[in-house]
């Protein structure tokens, strides 16, 4: 009972210890094929659309490339570089596709959709960066924590600092401060 118990443990082991394993070159072709056909497609979907619904398209065509690149880049050297480089890939291509939806805004709609989308790319670089040293050492530096939080803060005060903007009076002031405070600003 034991020794049947023990050879299906070893098959078991052996049949899923094969998807861990790094992608073969013939893999790594198929899969590259197979993105640059569907950006192909993507592209032709894009086509019929006119103005910034285009743009957006195209966007985020682009981004779904790029991001499928990077994932196969990972899968085939999976690295804590790469493991960044797929997080760095999923937040240009999110902040780039976020900046194009911007462009039908006007005013301080727009401006503060801007900075929404620039701090919500910051906070992905910065998890990113931080998600690649802990793949690395199996640990996150406080410093390198404190420094992401406080790039996340600045960016997500610029935010907030630009919806005050579209008050007056003490009503501002309020705000100013308030946001102030709140990411630790001075």
């Amino acid at each position: 009972m034991k020794t049947k118990l023990l050879l299906l443990s070893v098959a078991m082991t052996c049949a899923f210890s094969s998807a861990a394993m790094a992608m073969t070159k013939a893999e790594h072709q198929t899969q590259k094929d197979s993105i640059a056909s569907d950006y192909k497609i993507n592209m032709d979907k894009c086509a019929s659309l006119k103005a910034n619904a285009k743009d957006i398209c195209v966007s985020e065509a682009k981004g779904a490339q790029k991001i499928a690149k990077a994932e196969l880049a990972s899968q085939y050297d999976p690295t804590a570089r790469h493991t960044e480089i797929v997080s760095m890939a999923k937040g240009d291509a999110a902040y780039d596709t976020a900046k194009e939806r911007c462009d039908d805004l006007v005013g301080n709609t727009k401006t503060i959709c801007q900075k929404d989308a620039k701090a919500a790319h910051v906070k992905a670089k910065e998890e990113a960066r931080v998600v690649r040293v802990r793949a690395a050492t199996g640990k996150v530096n406080n410093s390198m924590r404190k420094n992401a939080n406080e790039e996340e803060n600045e960016a997500n005060y610029k935010a907030a600092a630009a919806r005050c903007d579209s008050m007056s009076g003490s009503t501002k002031d309020t705000c100013v401060t308030d946001t102030k405070a709140k990411y630790g600003m001075k």
